[in-house]
C-alpha cells in the first residue's frame, strides 16, 4: 500500500496512470459488458420485454447513484487519510461506512419494492408492460443491496491502489451473468425458462459471488477494515456524507433526467423506451474510458491536493481531458459507420430499430464533451467541494430538460436526442474552461494552465 501511495504521489505521471487505469478499463468494461449481455438476450424476446427493461433504467440507475455517490465519498476520505499516513483511521472509515451504506441499501431498496406500482405510473407506460416490469425489478430489488456492498469494496480497495482487485470483480460479474442469462432466460437444460425474470435473477447470482468476492479481498486479502469504533462512527458517518450528500444529489439527477424523457418517450411510442434503454446501455459502453479515468483519478487528485502536489494533479487532469476527446471522436466515427450492423444487433422490430438508429447518430457525437463534465465533477469531488460539482451537474440538467421538452415538440423522439446531445456539448465546454480557471488559483497555475493550452 505504501509503494502504491508513493506512485500516485511522486511517481512517473503517465506510468502511474495508465497502470491504475488499465485494471480500472478492465472492471468498467466487464461491468458494462453483463448489461450488453442482458440487453442482447432481452432484445430476442421481443420489443415488449425489452419496453420494459428500459423502463427499469431509471430506477435502477437511482440505487447505483447512491451507490456510487457514498463510494465517490469513501474513496475522496480514504485517499486523504492514507495521504496522510493515518492507516488504521482509513481502515476504521472503511467499515463505518459498508455499515452505513449496507443499513441504507437495505431501507431503500426494501421501499422500492413496495412502491413498484407507483413507480410504473410515474414513468407513464402502457398497463400491458406492468407485469413484465415487475418480473424483473422486484427481484433486481431483491439483490441490490449486494451491488452496493460490492461498489464500496471497490471504491476502498481502488483508493488503496489496489486497482486490479475490483477489476477481477467485475470481470466475474459479466462471465458468471453471461454464462447465468441464456440458461435462465430461454430455459435451456435443467434450468426453468424465466424469460425477463431470468435475466434479473442471473443478475442477482453474479452479485451475490462478486460481493463476496469483493468483500473477501478487503477484510482477509488485503486487510482494509478495522473494528467498527463507537466512539468514531458519528464522526466518520457525518465526514462520509459531507461529500456523499451533495455527490449522490448529483448522481441521482442522471437517472431523475432518464425518467423524465423516459416518460417523453413512451408518450410517443413504446419502441422508442426500448430503443432509449439500450441506447443508454450502448452509451455507457463507449464512456468506458471516462468512467475508467473517473475511478483511477478520483483517489489520484484526493491524494496529490492533499499532499500540495497541485501541478501534478492538474497535468493528470488536463492530459486526461485531452485523451477523452480524441478517443471519444474516433469511437464516434466507429459507431457513425457501424450503425446499422450495431442496430441490427439489439433491435429484431424495425421500429425499434428505426429510434435506435437515430440515438446512436446522435448522442455519441457529444460523448467526448460529455467526459469534460463527469471529470471535472470528479476534481470538484477530490477537491472536497461537492456543492460545486451538483452545481455543475443542475446547470447540464437545466439545459437538458426544457431542450427536451422543445425538441419533442419540433421533432418526437429525434429531437429529444438532438436536445440530450447539445446540452453535453454546451455543458462540456463551461466544464473546460471552468478546469482552466482552476489551475490558476494554485501556485504556479498560470505557467501550468500556459502549458496545457
Amino acid at each position: 500500500m505504501l509503494r502504491t501511495k508513493l506512485d500516485m504521489l511522486h511517481g512517473a505521471l503517465l506510468p502511474t496512470l495508465a497502470r491504475m487505469t488499465s485494471s480500472n478499463l478492465l472492471a468498467v468494461l466487464s461491468l458494462l459488458a453483463y448489461q450488453l449481455t442482458d440487453a442482447y438476450f432481452i432484445s430476442r424476446l421481443g420489443a415488449d420485454p425489452l419496453a420494459a427493461f428500459g423502463l427499469t433504467l431509471a430506477p435502477t440507475l437511482m440505487v447505483v447513484a447512491i451507490a456510487l455517490g457514498c463510494g465517490s465519498a469513501l474513496s475522496v476520505n480514504v485517499a486523504r487519510l492514507l495521504g496522510r499516513g493515518d492507516l488504521l483511521q482509513a481502515r476504521r472509515f472503511v467499515s463505518h461506512s459498508l455499515l452505513f451504506t449496507g443499513m441504507i441499501a437495505v431501507l431503500l431498496c426494501g421501499f422500492g419494492m413496495i412502491s413498484i406500482d407507483w413507480q410504473f405510473q410515474l414513468l407513464g407506460a402502457e398497463g400491458a408492460l406492468l407485469p413484465l416490469y415487475y418480473d424483473y425489478i422486484w427481484l433486481w430489488y431483491l439483490g441490490a443491496p449486494l451491488l452496493v456492498l460490492q461498489i464500496q469494496a471497490n471504491q476502498a480497495l481502488r483508493a488503496a491502489g489496489y486497482s486490479f482487485a475490483p477489476a477481477l470483480v467485475t470481470t466475474l460479474i459479466a462471465v458468471t451473468n453471461a454464462i447465468l442469462d441464456p440458461l435462465l432466460i430461454f430455459g435451456i437444460g435443467p434450468f426453468p425458462e424465466l424469460g425477463l425474470q431470468g435475466a434479473a435473477l442471473a443478475t442477482v447470482l453474479a452479485w451475490l459471488l462478486s460481493s463476496a468476492t469483493a468483500l473477501a479481498l478487503l477484510l482477509l486479502k488485503y486487510r482494509l477494515a478495522a473494528l467498527p469504533q463507537p466512539p468514531l462512527l458519528l464522526q466518520h458517518w457525518r465526514e462520509l456524507l459531507h461529500i456523499a450528500r451533495p455527490c449522490t444529489a448529483s448522481n441521482l439527477l442522471n437517472p431523475l433526467a432518464s425518467a423524465t424523457l423516459i416518460a417523453m418517450l413512451a408518450r410517443i411510442d413504446t419502441h422508442a423506451v426500448a430503443a432509449f434503454g439500450v441506447g443508454m446501455r450502448i452509451e455507457g459502453v463507449m464512456l468506458i474510458l471516462v468512467t475508467a479515468l473517473s475511478g483511477t483519478l478520483t483517489p489520484f487528485l484526493a491524494l496529490n491536493l492533499s499532499s500540495g502536489q497541485h501541478q501534478r494533479a492538474f497535468h493528470a487532469l488536463f492530459g486526461c481531458l485531452k485523451v477523452v476527446l480524441l478517443v471519444q471522436l474516433a469511437l464516434y466515427l466507429l459507431v457513425w459507420f457501424a450503425n446499422q450492423p450495431l442496430t441490427g444487433l439489439f433491435a429484431i422490430e424495425a421500429a425499434t430499430g428505426h429510434y435506435l438508429s437515430q440515438f446512436l447518430l446522435w448522442l455519441p457525437a457529444s460523448y467526448g464533451l460529455l467526459g469534460m463534465v463527469i471529470l471535472l465533477s470528479v476534481l470538484l469531488n477530490a477537491e472536497q467541494q461537492p456543492m460545486a460539482a451538483l452545481a455543475l451537474n443542475i446547470v447540464r440538467l437545466g439545459l437538458l430538460l426544457p431542450a427536451a421538452w422543445l425538441g419533442q415538440r419540433l421533432g418526437g423522439a429525434e429531437g429529444i436526442f438532438i436536445a440530450m446531445a447539445s446540452a453535453n456539448c454546451l455543458a462540456g465546454v463551461l466544464c473546460w474552461q471552468i478546469a482552466k480557471r482552476r489551475a490558476c488559483r494554485y501556485d504556479n497555475g498560470a505557467a501550468l494552465q500556459q502549458g496545457l493550452s
